[in-house]
């Protein structure tokens, strides 16, 4: 039999023990407002998109997958083994197995344990973990989790500039203004409390070293996100799923990318390698360049989805 990573067997060990079926229904309102979506492959593929689900009182994370799909389970019935037929495994020598996301926000705790906000978007995903099995942020539930927040708290939006007065600044506040979500603006390294959601805007070269962001220049094992600066922040080279630079990519070049350290609220970032790709990601940071992704790089050329798929 398979064995689990044990960081990735601990995330899926389930503290309810109520019956499998019973488990996360209960009394109280229904969330209003739900999303579920399923990929595989980092989102390159989806497989089923719901719209608005009605739910019945309050419901866990496994409750609502279960309504909606054929679900087996493994390890008491907290880790999802497949959906609909697809399972994790083995494939061709590589560990896959199903990972899901709240508002953009990797579980911390069991399906069955999860319980459902208003307004979740809750993703599951069938991908290759061998290069990290924590990947713990994702960009591709925008709005989330600005709009409705995470566990259904909503947190302060601080938006940190390298210029604040800068029209890139000014892009992503109006994208946020747009969503009915307030944001203030401050300079770099002045929005570090832990319960605040951050969006770090500027040039690689001179955020690098914000707190919290300095996971991405580590790679994904490091921060989840698979792309990496060269020393001086001109070049970002995006990743495959095995952690192999395929190409690099100079002057002009964004990158949207969102991660997490511990318990912190996530920390977002919109950089590149010059001004002008700081203002491409800035300009590209909205629904529709971000769904089902897990970070972007933009460029004149149009986005890349990361981890970038092998040729």
């Amino acid at each position: 039999m398979r064995m689990l990573h044990p960081k990735l067997a601990s995330r899926c060990l389930v503290l309810c023990t109520a019956s499998l079926y019973g488990c996360g229904l209960g009394a109280g309102p229904a969330p209003s407002a739900v999303q579920l979506t399923v990929t595989r492959d980092f989102g390159a593929h989806v497989l089923h998109r719901s719209g608005s689900l009605k739910l019945r009182g309050q419901e866990t994370v496994m409750s609502v997958l279960r309504r909606n799909y054929t679900v087996t389970t493994r390890y008491g019935g907290g880790f999802v083994q497949s959906i609909d037929g697809l399972a994790g495994g083995q494939e061709s020598s590589r560990p896959l197995d199903w990972f899901y996301y709240d508002n953009g926000i990797q579980a911390q705790e069991g399906a069955a344990a999860t319980n459902v906000s208003r307004g979740d978007h809750i993703w599951w995903d069938r991908h290759d973990w061998s290069q990290t099995n924590d990947v713990p942020a994702v960009v591709g539930s925008f709005p989330e989790p600005f709009l409705n927040g995470i566990a259904g708290k909503r947190y302060p939006v601080r938006v940190e500039c390298e210029q604040i007065s800068g029209t890139a600044c000014a892009a992503a506040r109006a994208e946020l203004r747009s969503l009915g979500v307030p944001a203030a603006a401050a300079g770099l390294g002045q929005g570090t409390e832990p319960k605040s959601l951050r969006l770090i805007v500027g040039v690689w070269s001179r955020i690098g070293y914000a707190l919290g962001a300095q996971s991405i220049a580590r790679g994904p094992r490091a921060s989840g996100v698979y792309a990496q600066f060269s020393p001086d922040g001109r070049t970002l080279t995006p990743l495959d799923q095995d952690g192999h630079q395929l190409r690099s990519l100079g002057a002009a070049t964004g990158l949207i990318a969102a991660t997490r350290q511990t318990e912190d609220a996530p920390i977002w970032v919109l950089t590149g390698t010059d001004a002008a790709g700081v203002d491409l990601a800035a300009h590209a940071f909205n629904e529709a360049t971000l769904r089902d992704r897990f970070a972007v790089i933009v460029s004149g050329a149009g986005s890349l989805a990361l981890p970038e798929a092998a040729p």
